[in-house]
C-alpha cells in the first residue's frame, strides 16, 4: 500500500470545503429513505457521514475503520450527538467483520484508493450487502490537484465502474463536484 490517511490531518475531514464539496445530507439522500435499514460506513474516520447516516435511520450503522484512533474520535462525537445506533468495528475493507447480508447499504468515502486489493474489497461489500441493497462509493477524480492523495494511486471513475461490474453489480456515476465522483452500485 502506497498511501494511508494520516489521522493527524483529521481537521481536513471536517473542513468547510469538504462540507461544500460533499454535503452529507445530499450524498446520503442517494440511499433513498432508509427507515430501519442497517448500513456499513467503511473507512468511517471521525464520522463525517456516520453520524448523519445514523440520524436518518432507526437501524444500525456499523462504523468500520482500520484506525482505533479514528474510532475513538468517532465514539466521542457519537456521544456528543446523542446518537445510539452506531456500532464501531475495527476492521479493514478487505475482510469486513460483519455477517453475510447484514446491511442494506454500504458507504465508502475516499478510501478505495488506499486498499490493497480493490477486487477483494468490492467482493466483501457485496457479501455484507443484502439483496437489493445499495453502495455509495466516493472517490477522487484521477487528475492532478492540490487536495487529496497522489494522482498515481487514484482510481478513475471508468476503472471503478469496471471493478463494480466485475463484482457482479451495476453502477452509475454521480458527480457531486469537479474533484470527486460517486459510483452508485446495486
Amino acid at each position: 500500500m502506497s498511501h494511508r490517511f494520516n489521522p493527524k490531518h483529521l481537521h481536513k475531514l471536517e473542513s468547510p470545503e469538504r462540507r461544500k464539496a460533499l454535503p452529507p445530507d445530499e450524498i446520503l439522500g442517494l440511499f433513498g429513505t432508509p427507515g430501519d435499514a442497517n448500513f456499513a460506513d467503511v473507512g468511517c474516520g471521525p464520522g463525517y457521514f456516520t453520524i448523519p447516516l445514523a440520524k436518518r435511520t432507526t437501524g444500525k450503522v456499523y462504523a468500520l475503520d482500520v484506525s482505533s484512533e479514528m474510532l475513538n474520535v468517532l465514539t466521542e462525537r457519537v456521544q456528543e450527538a446523542n446518537v445510539t445506533n452506531v456500532e464501531n468495528v475495527l476492521s479493514n475493507a478487505e475482510q469486513i467483520a460483519l455477517p453475510d447480508h447484514s446491511v442494506d447499504g454500504v458507504l465508502c468515502s475516499l478510501v478505495l484508493h488506499e486498499v490493497d486489493d480493490l477486487k477483494q474489497t468490492l467482493s466483501e461489500f457485496r457479501r455484507v450487502l443484502r439483496p437489493g441493497g445499495k453502495m455509495l462509493l466516493i472517490e477522487w477524480e484521477k487528475k492532478q490537484m492540490e487536495m487529496g492523495p497522489p494522482v498515481e494511486i487514484r482510481i478513475s471513475s471508468d476503472e471503478l465502474l469496471e471493478y463494480v461490474g466485475a463484482a457482479g453489480l451495476q453502477g452509475q456515476i454521480v458527480r457531486p463536484n469537479p474533484d470527486q465522483y460517486i459510483v452508485l452500485a446495486h
